[in-house]
């Protein structure tokens, strides 16, 4: 490597660095105003087709039934259509677009909360579904009390070996589709395995948006996780 390409590709570390720097600073304020209204906030992550919003808005549906006060922040590169899918189950939702940005960041989480016209206080959950990316968003904390990772049967089982960092960064593993599994010729096992070879231990829940299968046990862990912090 000439000393032109070492400079630029130094350059290039220190202005990541930096971004994560802002990034985590901001995340922190952010996890500071969630913990004063009392809201616990999750956030999502998979790559796209996973069933993230499928998922999301089969949960939100449940929880609101249950009398749960519930909203969600949805992070897509260029169009509104899982924020249109997510409100049919009745919860309120702001869209974020991220236009070239394949993650979301902590200042577009904290601007869309400032948009939204709901005040936090007013919440028990609130979701925050990432764009499908199981790159860029493992660096990226947005605040959140809880991360899920969801992956589904029709991936392959090695997913998780081939993306650690997502599932080292997160807490609980959600494997959706599941209704899919014997079609796919997924072997779950294999899966979980996997999934434990990354992150021993590791809470793993197989999951079903159409037939509503391991909701009830999300719904259960959330109810746990928030009496934890709060």
């Amino acid at each position: 490597m000439n000393e032109s390409a070492a400079g630029s590709q130094t350059r290039m570390v220190q202005v990541r660095q930096n971004v994560l720097k802002h990034n985590d600073l901001i995340a922190r304020v952010l996890r500071e105003k969630f913990c004063g209204a009392g809201v616990f906030v999750v956030s999502l992550v998979s790559s796209p087709g996973a069933g993230k919003t499928a998922f999301l808005e089969k949960l939100l549906g449940m929880l609101r039934e249950r009398g749960m006060r519930v909203a969600a922040l949805v992070g897509d590169l260029a169009t509104e259509n899982d924020a249109v899918r997510l409100a049919r189950s009745g919860a309120p939702v702001k869209q974020i677009i991220t236009g070239t940005v394949c993650h979301l960041e902590a200042q577009m989480v904290e601007d869309a909360i400032s948009r939204a016209e709901w005040q936090l206080a007013e919440l028990d959950v609130l979701f925050i579904e990432n764009v499908g990316n199981l790159v860029c968003p493992a660096s990226y904390d947005l605040g959140e009390a809880l991360r899920m990772v969801l992956l589904s049967v029709t991936e392959g089982e090695d997913k998780p070996l081939k993306y650690p960092s997502i599932f080292n960064t997160a807490d609980v593993a959600v494997v959706t589709k599941m209704d899919l599994a014997a079609a796919a010729g997924c072997d779950v096992g294999l899966l979980t395995r996997n999934i434990h070879q990354v992150r021993p231990g590791m809470e793993v829940i197989e999951t079903s948006a159409r037939t509503h299968a391991g909701l009830e046990k999300i719904a259960e862990l959330l109810a746990r996780r928030r009496t934890l912090v709060k």
